[in-house]
């Protein structure tokens, strides 16, 4: 399970706190995230809420990486509704919003929101979110989004830890081509496979083919890490 080489420091939850719930985006970004935790022994569970990801197919090939990744450890999954119907209304007139702008705050607040509800109902004091990890994310708008939901239910705690740092989106893509993780080529939401398939048209280059490219094949370009 250790990358070649390396030894991990021993991560602490806040507060002195044990139990997390783990929202994760997808198997590539949460790879090095349950990795860490699992060499620190902090108890954890999986929580897969991401109804922005389109079309259904997509949705899937990135779940059931997740799940496989998950089975491999024994980690707990849980998983949550795809309330692709519910994001699309709230998303509405965001449409043409640049990535880290608007329309990603909104994103990020409906997951952490029901992250933070599916803690405080089942009994896990610290959330966190793998979505971090990804240098195509903002780190801070992805932080004030958690700690915004965490504040709504008393007791919980989004835990801000920087996944980056030290190596961490390095053993990311490590992990990923060990795993020989589905490589997803676009963020997730209708929009950003609108916006970037029109940037690879400009370029010269073809359409995005949902599912075929892996981390480790010749020539495969990620778009989240």
């Amino acid at each position: 399970m250790e990358t070649t080489g390396f030894t991990r420091e021993k991560l602490e939850l806040p507060n002195g706190e044990n139990k997390l719930l783990l929202h994760s985006c997808c198997a590539p970004c949460s790879g090095e995230v349950m990795e860490a935790l699992i060499a620190s022994d902090i108890d954890f569970t999986i929580y897969f809420y991401n109804p922005n990801i389109h079309p259904r197919k997509e949705y899937d090939l990135r779940k059931d990486e997740n799940i496989r990744f998950a089975e491999k450890h024994g980690i707990p999954f849980v998983d949550a509704d795809y309330d692709v119907d519910n994001w699309f209304v709230r998303a509405k007139g965001m449409e043409h919003e640049p990535e880290r702008g608007i329309r990603c705050t909104m994103c990020f607040d409906m997951r952490f929101e029901r992250t933070a509800l599916y803690a405080y109902e089942h009994g896990f004091p610290v959330i966190t979110s793998s979505l971090g990890i990804s240098r195509w994310k903002n780190f801070e708008q992805i932080n004030d989004c958690g700690e915004r939901a965490a504040s709504h239910y008393p007791g919980i705690t989004y835990w801000t830890y920087n996944w980056r740092k030290k190596g961490g989106s390095s053993r990311m893509l490590e992990i990923s081509k060990r795993e020989r993780f589905y490589m997803q080529e676009y963020c997730g939401c209708a929009y950003s496979l609108r916006d970037t398939n029109h940037w690879r048209l400009q370029n010269g280059r073809e359409r995005i083919e949902l599912g075929k490219n892996y981390y480790g094949d010749e020539g495969a370009t990620p778009a989240c890490s």
